[in-house]
């Protein structure tokens, strides 16, 4: 398997970098955007961009050309042309990008090439919630009056800032962002709903009605200009750069309970298969059981032969419509003769993405006459803004769910390694919401499953092409690098809104944790082999088979480039598994180790091997390590994946 594929699961090349200076400002140019934009060295802006959003709120992605990079002592100019086609989409714009010594300047002009619906084109501006959560901003509204306000430091359910011309916003310790925004009206969103790490200003306002029809010559023309003042360089207590800091604090005293989740299409495991999956050990299995199809028995009983074959028990992710008396009234027997080995149920309505009340109480009931020991957890099937913008009343039940995935706004590994600590947010905001619930996060996907916010029909995948539930990122180090990182901010959110469960993509396949034995359909588009073991299967057994065990405290200053997820067992046995989040190696240094260590690194040198011949790779105790002034010191490379054992 060549390099690039076993690093992200594509030969297609990463887009260039390169970082642009104007005075005290830097900025990361990439494929057109400008992202982690610095003032002395304090990041003000996440990313900067436009994009394309179709009827269904799909991103239809631009190819550049005609693009001149210019960098001089004074600042930087950056033009090129971006071209958006899908479909009956034809969209064409030109950039033109200066950065000088006062601020940045980003103009975009359009032209609709033909006639099709939108639902957003032009500017979106993400703001770090690390910089901006809880800070003072002031909001400029488009017939030039005032008012003062704050960036929110839960989650808000609903857009916190409307009606934009400019913002302005304060720095700690020192400083001042400004923001105007011309040829449309901006509006700002708490983009950590959907675990994307940032506060979004966009143009277009949601009151506005959409899919809008766009004709073949319209015109799009938009101008937002940074400026920021007084900045002063902030006094920071993380780590210096390149450091893990392993900290003896518990963020959590048990590890969060993990499972997988069941295909539709799936057969109880056998063989090599179960063999595998035994091994990794799951606590339970998240099985769909749609009350409103007349297979559902059927569905049950091979969910209960799934979970009895692996020694889980089952998540029931039950969706029943309004007919729900009559379809648990009709559940009830088949209970009682499959007698499944069931951990908690899930309660959905087939038309509603969060759990109504009046689903409620049958749902409950029809499982006490079964066994009235088991959970009803009420929630969203879809994202966590579902919850936070529903919020059913979860007073008569056992606890509350909702998924995650990190592919709502933006695809590229840079935006997927920002949302992991995003995660952390929706726990802490939902602890908030269901003060002593247990939560339940469920599924964990890379891609988005289900589309809350269509206006219409998907579009049919077309012949040779992966669904777009399936990303090709599954059986690569960079899902290891990913699941490494979503399961520290699952995990370590705080005793008090920590996760109780977590359930992680599915058992098998291209949304799972290994292939089937007889390859995918599409290996052009997914290039796993027949049998092979994901890279992120490792992740999550070296979680599991170190449980029971709290979770430590680890910190870097820097988590997008590596970051660590750190348990201690009560005889004070730690492991520490670490992961690089980047396509560059990193140096890490972890200090106040507490002896030496046995490492065991999943890259490009033992990726074969890892995916072929998982139980034999396992099997071998790693390579000792001795500190270094008392500090271990790793090199990784791109993506690598370590588990580090104290000994």
């Amino acid at each position: 398997m060549t390099v690039p594929v076993c690093y992200y699961g594509s030969a297609e090349p990463l887009p260039a970098r390169r970082v642009l200076r104007a005075g005290p400002l830097t900025a990361v140019y990439e494929a057109g955007d400008l992202r982690y934009v610095r003032a002395g060295g304090v990041e003000v802006c996440r990313r900067w961009y436009a994009a394309v959003r179709d009827h269904n709120w799909g991103t239809v992605p631009g190819v550049i050309s005609d693009e001149v990079i210019e960098q001089t002592a004074d600042g930087f100019g950056v033009r090129y042309t971006s071209t958006h086609s899908r479909g009956d989409i034809h969209f064409v714009w030109r950039a033109d990008i200066e950065g000088t010594a006062d601020g940045i300047r980003f103009a975009f002009d359009g032209e609709a090439k033909s006639t099709f619906r939108r639902n957003r084109i032009g500017f979106c501006v993400l703001h770090p919630p690390d910089a901006c959560a809880g800070i003072h901003a002031e909001l400029l509204r488009p017939d030039g009056t005032t008012e003062r306000t704050q960036f929110p430091n839960l989650i808000a359910p609903h857009n916190p800032f409307r009606e934009l011309a400019g913002l302005a916003h304060d720095l700690h310790p020192a400083g001042r962002v400004r923001w105007t925004f011309e040829g449309d009206v901006f509006e700002t969103e708490d983009q950590r709903n959907w675990i994307d790490a940032s506060f979004k200003t966009f143009c277009t306002p949601l009151r506005l009605p959409f899919p809008v029809e766009v004709t073949a010559g319209e015109r799009v023309r938009q101008v937002v200009t940074l400026r920021v003042e007084d900045v002063a360089a902030r006094a920071d207590a993380r780590p210096p750069p390149g450091v893990l800091d392993v900290g003896g604090e518990w963020m959590a005293e048990r590890l969060c309970v993990i499972g997988l989740a069941i295909p539709d299409d799936a057969d109880p495991p056998a063989g090599r298969e179960r063999e595998l999956l035994r091994l990794l050990n799951p606590a339970h299995l998240r099985a769909e059981l749609p009350l409103t199809v007349a297979d559902f028995p059927g569905r049950l009983r091979r969910a209960a032969e799934s979970a009895n074959a692996l020694g889980s028990k089952l998540e029931l992710a039950v969706t029943v419509s309004d007919r729900v008396w009559e379809e648990t009234a009709a559940l009830v027997p088949v209970l009682h003769a499959v007698n499944p080995p069931v951990a908690r149920v899930l309660a959905f309505h087939d038309r509603e993405w969060v759990t109504p009340e009046r689903i409620v109480t049958p749902v409950v009931e029809a499982f006490a006459r079964w066994d009235a020991s088991v959970p009803v957890f009420v929630g969203t099937t879809a994202n966590f803004t579902e919850l936070n913008r529903g919020r059913p009343d979860a007073s008569a039940v056992g606890g509350v769910c909702y998924s995650i995935q990190p592919q709502e706004h933006a695809f590229d590994n840079a935006s997927l390694v920002e949302c992991c600590a995003a995660a952390f947010d929706t726990l802490a905001s939902a602890g908030r919401i269901y003060p002593g619930k247990p939560l339940a996060v469920t599924p964990v996907t890379l891609r988005k499953r289900v589309n809350p916010y269509a206006t219409g029909p998907a579009a049919p995948v077309p012949p040779g092409e992966l669904p777009p539930t399936v990303d090709p990122r599954q059986m690569s180090l960079f899902g290891a690098a990913w699941t490494l990182g979503t399961l520290k901010y699952l995990a370590s959110a705080g005793r008090a809104s920590s996760a109780h469960s977590v359930t992680f993509y599915e058992t098998v396949g291209w949304r799972g944790v290994l292939e089937h034995p007889s390859g995918c359909p599409l290996p052009d588009k997914f290039p796993s082999r027949p049998g092979m073991v994901f890279p992120l299967f490792h992740v999550l057994a070296d979680a599991i088979e170190f449980g029971p065990a709290a979770v430590l405290r680890t910190e870097t200053a820097d988590p997008l480039r590596f970051d660590g997820f750190a348990m201690e067992t009560a005889d004070g046995r730690v492991r520490l598994l670490l992961a690089n989040m980047t396509a560059d190696e990193q140096a890490v240094a972890i200090p106040y180790w507490r002896g030496p260590a046995r490492v065991r690194v999943l890259d490009e040198t033992s990726f074969d091997r890892a995916t072929a011949d998982p139980l034999g790779w396992r099997a071998e105790p790693g390579t000792e390590h001795a500190t270094v002034d008392g500090a271990l010191l790793l090199t990784l490379r791109p993506y690598a994946y370590a588990c580090i054992d104290c000994h």
